[in-house]
């Protein structure tokens, strides 16, 4: 292997050496919310006319697990290679600034999907499924996965503490996750919070997602899929730039 291959490989060691840290864990986590959430709410919440409360909630736990472990692998690589000193060495390489980027992100959706195919897996023993429009399925978890990647991306590049990376965590990251819809559906909340909804591209993403199970979703795939297609540019462009001009990694 050469170039960003092998960039991309050691990335993927990275965080398939503790598996059980950066894979198990996050599995067993979206299980524990599908059975309280699940447990608690089904036959309370209605959703869509023919999806139960406990299907409705699997596809969005399943894509916020491939959200949020796509961001915190290739932001805790950066952050952690400029705090013990070991990015010096990856900067001696010839590697140019789109190697950077495909290796980081690239390892961050391969983490994602690993991430979201075994929360899959787990919670098809305790609800069945459909999968309607599986073209959409991975369509969206790709472009979810590395959208994140890219934005972790962003974050490890301008965080040079931990704790940093933490409020962007917390203040970011958490809340457009939690206000995306993996819980509800964004019709069941009042007008203003419907309208804030709409401005978050988490929801388009898990909303395309959930269409890919079952042919309904609260706005149309096309619609997420544009969104989702544009805020992805964005963010990978604006990673590239940082990286060609080596934005808090040259100095």
């Amino acid at each position: 292997m050469i170039g960003w291959q092998t960039l991309f490989y050691k990335e993927v060691l990275r965080f398939w050496k503790v598996a059980f840290q950066t894979v198990a864990a996050p599995v067993l986590t979206a299980v524990l919310y599908l059975l309280i959430f699940g447990h608690v709410l089904e036959g309370r919440v209605k959703v869509y006319d023919t999806v139960g409360y406990t299907s409705f909630l699997v596809p969005g736990l399943v894509m916020m697990s491939v959200l949020q472990n796509a961001f915190a692998n290739s932001s805790s690589s950066l952050i952690q290679s400029k705090i013990m000193g070991n990015l010096v060495f990856v900067l001696l390489t010839p590697l140019s600034h789109w190697n950077w980027f495909f290796a980081y992100v690239g390892s961050s959706v391969v983490r994602g999907l690993a991430v979201g195919v075994g929360v899959l897996v787990v919670t098809l023993f305790f609800v069945p499924l459909s999968f309607v429009a599986p073209v959409w399925i991975v369509v969206f978890a790709l472009l979810g996965a590395g959208m994140l990647g890219a934005l972790g991306l962003l974050a490890g590049l301008w965080c040079e503490k931990f704790d940093q990376m933490a409020a962007f965590q917390s203040f970011l990251i958490m809340p457009m996750t939690f206000l995306s819809g993996v819980f509800y559906s964004i019709h069941s909340l009042p007008s203003f919070w419907q309208t804030v909804s709409h401005l978050n591209p988490f929801f388009y993403m898990i909303d395309g997602f959930r269409y890919g199970f079952f042919g309904v979703s609260d706005v149309s795939p096309w619609l997420s899929l544009s969104i989702v297609s544009v805020a992805l540019l964005l963010v990978s462009a604006l990673g590239v730039n940082l990286l060609r001009i080596g934005y808090k990694i040259r100095h």
